[in-house]
C-alpha cells in the first residue's frame, strides 16, 4: 500500500489524505476543512504518533537503563567538583613557618629524617622539637648554632641562589645559554634584532 503511494507520488499524483501517516479531523470537521481548504487533499502535518514516535515517550521504564560510569572520574565520592574544575585551579602559595622550620631542623622531614632519631627516640624527640620551636627560629639557633649550619650550610657556606651549581673542578658557576642561530633564516626577509 505504502509503496503504490510512493509510486502514485513519484509519477505527479496526488497522494489521498486517508494513505498519509498524519492525524485528521474526522466526521463534520472533515467535510467543514474540505469545504473551507484551499486544497482539500493537503494533510496537517501532525504526525500519527503510534506509527512516527517509537519508541513512545514514556513508555521505557526508566529504571531499566543504567547509566554507564567510568571509575575514578564518575565517582563522586572521590572526585568532588573543586579538584576537577582546572578553570579555577590557580598555584596555591607553599608556606613553612618558623616552628616547621625548627621541627625540620631539630628531627629531620619524613624523606631524609635524620638517622640517630628513629623509633622511639625519634617520636620523644618530635615531641621536644614541637615544644621548642614555640620559642621561635632565633632562640632555636641560639641553643643550637652548630646543629643548624651542619643541616643548612654546604661546606660551611649559605645556600646557593638559583642558577649556582658547583662545577667538578670546585669552582661554582651557573648556566651559561649559548645563543643559537635565529628563529628564521638568513635569506627571510624580516629582520631580527639581537
Amino acid at each position: 500500500m505504502a509503496s503504490k503511494a510512493v509510486a502514485k507520488t513519484v509519477a505527479g499524483g496526488v497522494v489521498e489524505i486517508s494513505k498519509k501517516y498524519t492525524v485528521q479531523s474526522s466526521g463534520l470537521w472533515e467535510i467543514l476543512r474540505r469545504f473551507l481548504a484551499i486544497d482539500p487533499n493537503r494533510s496537517n502535518g501532525v504526525p500519527l504518533n503510534p506509527l512516527n514516535r517509537l519508541p513512545a515517550p514514556g513508555s521505557i521504564d526508566p529504571q531499566a537503563y543504567r547509566d554507564p560510569v567510568t571509575f575514578p572520574a564518575g565517582d563522586i565520592a572521590g572526585n568532588p567538583y573543586w579538584k576537577r574544575d582546572h578553570r579555577r585551579n590557580y598555584p596555591r602559595s607553599s608556606v613553612v613557618t618558623q616552628p616547621q622550620v625548627v621541627s625540620l631542623l631539630t628531627v629531620g622531614s619524613a624523606a631524609a629524617p635524620k638517622a640517630e632519631l628513629v623509633g622511639e627516640a625519634g617520636e620523644k624527640a618530635l615531641v621536644a622539637a614541637v615544644q621548642e620551636s614555640q620559642g621561635g627560629m632565633a632562640a632555636f639557633l641560639e641553643k643550637n648554632a652548630d646543629v643548624a649550619a651542619k643541616d643548612v650550610f654546604v661546606n660551611g657556606l649559605p645556600p646557593t641562589p638559583s642558577g649556582l651549581n658547583l662545577k667538578q673542578d670546585g669552582q661554582w658557576d651557573t648556566y651559561k645559554f649559548k645563543i643559537g642561530e635565529n628563529s628564521y633564516p638568513e635569506e627571510y626577509q624580516v629582520r631580527s634584532f639581537q
